[in-house]
């Protein structure tokens, strides 16, 4: 069998190595743990850090389970995991001769992630990149996951290491880009678009953070951080911008509290359409 470097995108038109099985199609998807099964797989990106990535993966993830649906959540932002915290998980994730099983939240919302491992919550990860992405593959692969309708994966900001082996070998349905407002934005956004495009990832839309914040005396809506670009940027590239989320204070205080499932509406309540839009039944 033939060795493949580890970096390759599987776009030969922009290669210049003599591959020995060059244009073959290869596939480099790892498959999860025996007996373990989920629907759909969908990554939230963001080309930068600080737009609310974490945040939109969560707020996704109770949409989905409040509807029903077996909910899991990878957190793949290794070096800066929040998923654990904005839900109160501190229990660690339990391992056996079989494999790591992951950890339940209030509403059975399932998560894997590195602080669930680490004898301290706040140790740093000091590792260089292909220890980071080989971590997240044994997230994958050697969690009993069990059967799950949807899983999201909270992605690492950018565009290196841990994104490029998640696509590569996580079976991905499609990815959501997370934005903020301003106006350099658009140019961070074009480098995950063009990522997943050479990844063959469908995007399946964009998510505003921060897009403005309601006057809690005159209900006005004010753009804090400029006007938004979101719609701009949609058109230009013929996608669909799923939410516009508010600054929420109150949201805000939840997650800090570890409390975000007991929030009343969570603004990402357009995931469902999402999720029928790619075959999803529910």
């Amino acid at each position: 069998m033939a060795d493949y470097d580890e970096n390759c995108t599987h776009d030969c038109g922009s290669c210049g190595s003599d591959c020995p099985s060059r244009g073959e199609p290869v596939d480099l998807k790892k498959n999860m743990h025996d007996g373990c099964s989920v629907k759909k797989v969908i990554g939230v990106v963001s080309g930068k850090g600080g737009v609310g990535k974490s945040m939109v993966t969560a707020l996704s993830a109770i949409v989905a389970n409040r509807n029903g649906l077996k909910t899991g959540i990878l957190d793949a932002d290794i070096t800066g995991p929040s998923i654990p915290k904005m839900f109160g998980v501190h229990k660690k994730a339990e391992a056996t001769g079989m494999g790591l099983f992951p950890v339940e939240t209030r509403s059975e919302i399932e998560l894997m992630s590195l602080n669930l491992l680490t004898e301290n919550e706040t140790d740093p990860v000091v590792w260089r990149g292909p220890v980071i992405a080989g971590a997240v593959t044994q997230f994958w692969t050697d969690v009993i996951w069990g059967d799950l309708d949807v899983m999201f994966i909270d992605m690492p900001p950018g565009t290196g290491d841990v994104p490029l082996t998640i696509f590569q070998s996580i079976p991905v349905d499609g990815i959501i880009i997370v934005t903020s407002p301003q106006e350099l934005v658009s140019m961070i956004v074009e480098k995950a678009m063009n990522m997943a495009k050479l990844m063959n990832i469908p995007i399946l839309g964009l998510v505003e953070n921060m897009s403005y914040l309601t006057c809690p005396d005159c209900g006005r809506k004010i753009e804090v951080f400029g006007p938004s670009t979101v719609d701009e940027i949609a058109k230009k590239y013929d996608l669909k911008v799923i939410e516009k989320l508010p600054i929420d204070p109150k949201l805000a205080a939840l997650s800090d509290a570890g409390r975000i499932e007991f929030n009343d509406s969570t603004g990402m309540e357009s995931i469902m359409d999402v999720l029928a839009d790619i075959g999803l039944e529910f």
